[in-house]
């Protein structure tokens, strides 16, 4: 958690604005970042007397939802819910962008998440060592499911086996439910997913949780290890964030911000967003940009170095 959440003046809310705040979830709904979205919205009605609704623009990796906003009026009623590959792996493998960072103004980072790794239940690897050792015994030959080459879990996967020496073919699925259905016919050795899918293969018994891709454990799964607990220091978290259109006043940002950090606190968001492995983060816009300009300076040159597909 970002450490300035509990520093925070207490919010001061405007009541009854005319106008609904519309945050755009560039996903199509029922989605990770949509649940986030959706739960926020909710809250955040509440707290500033002012209807707050999400809007879906899925399409071309986030590119459709995000340049909407990035072309808005920079008045705080256009948001959008920033996933890590709107700014992380975007702007480094996509060509022409419609976007850049700087068209947008940073609110708040809501969450960060780790991606699970999964082997089969029956004859898979039952933890890292063993699935090291099974790649190595055969490189290239063991497969995982992704939603493409350039989404942010292939490219997990494949930080995790430069780190690790290994290799492993991706195959490509639309969508977690498609892996997962070809993961459990037998069609697949592993799945690299997050949490909102990780889980319930996790809690059913579907699949062997052998590790998250993160430095600490996840509150919700304590018996599951941590990649850093092989590979120190090794970790690769994306994230869910609020934007604004660049040259949103600051005042109107910050307003934002306060009624953003308050709904973070609320026990059922909290609850739900745990139980799906995401780590609460919260703090100011400085905070968030400060934590844009971290994320790029990780995941950039390792993007350029590695051979991800344009």
């Amino acid at each position: 958690m970002l450490g300035a959440l509990a520093i925070l003046p207490a919010p001061a809310f405007a009541q009854g604005a005319a106008r609904p705040i519309t945050v755009v979830v560039p996903f199509a709904p029922g989605g990770s970042t949509d649940i986030v979205t959706r739960l926020l919205a909710e809250r955040m009605t509440a707290l500033l007397g002012q209807t707050v609704q999400v809007e879906n623009r899925p399409g071309a990796n986030t590119v459709i939802g995000a340049e909407y906003v990035a072309r808005a009026r920079p008045d705080g009623q256009t948001l959008l819910m920033a996933a890590g590959t709107t700014l992380t792996i975007n702007p480094v493998i996509v060509p022409n962008l419609p976007y850049k960072v700087d068209d947008f103004a940073p609110v708040m980072l809501a969450t960060t998440f780790p991606f699970g790794i999964i082997t089969k239940l029956d004859g898979g690897p039952v933890d890292v060592p063993a699935w090291v050792a099974a790649a190595k015994a055969r490189p290239g030959l063991m497969t995982y499911g992704t939603n493409g080459p350039t989404t942010l879990t292939n490219v997990a996967m494949l930080m995790v086996m430069e780190r690790l020496g290994i290799t492993m073919q991706d195959v490509t699925y639309r969508g977690d439910s498609a892996q997962l259905a070809a993961f459990l016919a037998g069609d697949l050795d592993m799945l690299i997913v997050a949490g909102g899918t990780a889980q319930p293969v996790h809690r059913n018994r579907q699949g062997r949780l052998i590790a998250w891709t993160s430095e600490r454990r996840v509150e919700s799964t304590p018996e599951v290890p941590s990649i850093a607990q092989f590979a120190p220091g090794l970790e690769v978290l994306s994230w869910f964030g609020l934007l604004a259109p660049a040259r949103t006043p600051a005042d109107v940002v910050l307003r934002v911000n306060a009624a953003a950090n308050e709904a973070l606190q609320d026990a059922r968001i909290r609850e739900r967003l745990t139980t799906d492995g995401q780590f609460l983060a919260g703090g100011t816009p400085d905070d968030f940009a400060t934590f844009l300009k971290r994320t790029d300076d990780q995941w950039r040159p390792i993007l350029q170095r590695l051979d991800v597909p344009r």
